[in-house]
């Protein structure tokens, strides 16, 4: 199943999988110092850090710049828009031509089978679909 996209949807689709490929991975200032610091982003606050002050030496930081194109924003790279699904019953309000599916992390084996047989029958694409 395939969504129903513009052509102006699928520009912005295929520019935001050309800007994060050229995005670089945003880490914590020092992060290769100390152990006991993680890689994960964290903004520099320190009076004199060179990282803050955007020295062309140090590592980028997380600016505006990097954002995807609006059209595109909280999509699935398929194109679909998430809906989050934990009933069954929450299927019937998903537009198959523009949504698609994800159970949530809570839903159980028994529901989730009944959850993906009926999104089958309605023709809704799961994303998350595992191996049932």
């Amino acid at each position: 199943m395939k969504p129903k996209l513009t052509s102006e949807l699928k520009d912005a689709l295929e520019k935001r999988k050309i800007r994060k490929e050229k995005k670089p991975t945003f880490r914590r200032q020092e992060w290769f110092r100390y152990k006991r610091l993680g890689e994960c982003w964290r903004r520099p606050k320190g009076l004199h850090s060179k990282m803050r002050k955007g020295l062309k030496y140090r590592p980028p930081r997380v600016k505006i710049g990097y954002r995807g194109p609006k059209l595109a924003r909280n999509l699935h790279p398929s194109g679909f828009e998430e809906v989050m699904v934990y009933r069954v019953e929450d299927l019937e309000k998903i537009n198959p031509e523009r949504q698609a599916a994800r159970i949530g992390g809570t839903v159980g084996t028994r529901k989730r089978i009944e959850i993906v047989k009926r999104a089958d029958e309605l023709g809704i694409r799961v994303l998350n679909r595992g191996e049932l």
